[in-house]
């Protein structure tokens, strides 16, 4: 078990995965492939009784909460801040957080927990509708110094960005109890949509910056490799995913390319989640940087093999014989 603690805030979710017949039902519901959209209560439940007939599966998610998770099974010390309903789905997520070794910081939202609906391609590629719920209620006022205390790292996902005062005072108190910040982009329409809010983030707070080749193009449109010297002149960690081809990783003037693994994927949910899940372990357990990109790799190799955001318990058990 590492001594170092990492923490993070995040959109409380619970998955519902469906796999598509064909990227037409996308078309017909209006939904840009590969994307993520927020949608109301109204709109999910159109696209829910779309695919009323078909088969789903229900899991935890939510970006951060995805990436704690590996890092707590791994050996991570943990901790999640969120905001749940209170409902079913909202009793579900906090004991899965329990089960898994996390300790969740769960305040109790107006309306029902968030929902992201997860809609798989036949090629893998995922498209998202995310119901945020009582998820969008966190609020800067939820947050105190004693939340941060004690913690090393602070880990935010880039899907929680429409609320700017949320993630400044967030940021701003992890920064006070002496964390590290890690953020991940999350989506290249979430970049897109946010961009000057973004870069004040990362120029002037963010030390651990994840981005895939999507995401970089549309913070800097640059390829990943320019990608990487330009979010490395920003941050103290740059990590740019290029897929099966691995990562770009970048500290200081140290410049790493750490390769992917060649697997069958089925799912590709939950792999930016897991990549920062091992590379963060990796800065925790002061593993040198390439072997940081390796885990987040050999992770993310892991989590495409199955439907869902997280590894299988049996999938663990082979990880940690092998770490």
């Amino acid at each position: 078990m590492s001594t170092t603690k990492i923490l993070g805030l995040g959109n409380a979710l619970v998955d519902i995965v469906i796999q598509l017949e064909n990227d037409n039902q996308l078309n017909e519901l209006n939904l840009p492939k590969g994307s993520m959209q927020l949608v109301d209560l109204e709109r999910a439940q159109q696209i829910l009784n779309y695919f009323k007939d078909s088969p789903k599966t229900i899991t935890s998610g939510g970006s951060c909460a995805n990436t704690l998770n590996g890092i707590a099974n791994l050996g991570g010390n943990a901790s999640f801040i969120g905001c749940v309903g209170n409902d079913k789905y909202g009793e579900f997520f906090n004991a899965d957080m329990l089960e898994n070794g996390i300790k969740p910081h769960l305040f109790k939202g107006t309306v029902g927990t968030g929902t992201a609906i997860t809609l798989m391609s036949p090629d893998s590629e995922r498209t998202f509708a995310t119901y945020l719920g009582s998820a969008i209620e966190l609020s800067d006022n939820h947050l105190s110094p004693e939340l941060f205390s004690g913690y090393d790292y602070f880990h935010i996902e880039g899907y929680l960005v429409q609320n700017y005062d949320l993630i400044r005072t967030a940021i701003v108190l992890a920064k006070k109890a002496g964390c590290r910040v890690s953020l991940d982009l999350a989506s290249y329409n979430v970049v897109e949509e946010n961009l000057p809010f973004l870069m004040e983030m990362v120029e002037n707070h963010v030390d651990i910056l994840f981005a895939n080749e999507e995401e970089a193009h549309a913070f800097c449109a640059k390829s990943p490799r320019e990608a990487l010297g330009f979010f490395a002149e920003l941050v103290d960690y740059a990590v740019v995913k290029i897929g099966k081809k691995g990562s770009y990783l970048q500290h200081k003037n140290y410049v790493e390319h750490a390769g992917g693994v060649i697997v069958d994927v089925i799912d590709t949910n939950g792999a930016g989640d897991a990549y920062a899940a091992g590379f963060l372990y990796g800065l925790m357990t002061n593993m040198d940087l390439k072997d940081c990109g390796l885990l987040g790799a050999k992770l993310a190799g892991e989590v495409v093999t199955v439907v869902g955001p997280k590894l299988l318990k049996k999938q663990w058990k082979k990880i940690l014989n092998k770490t």
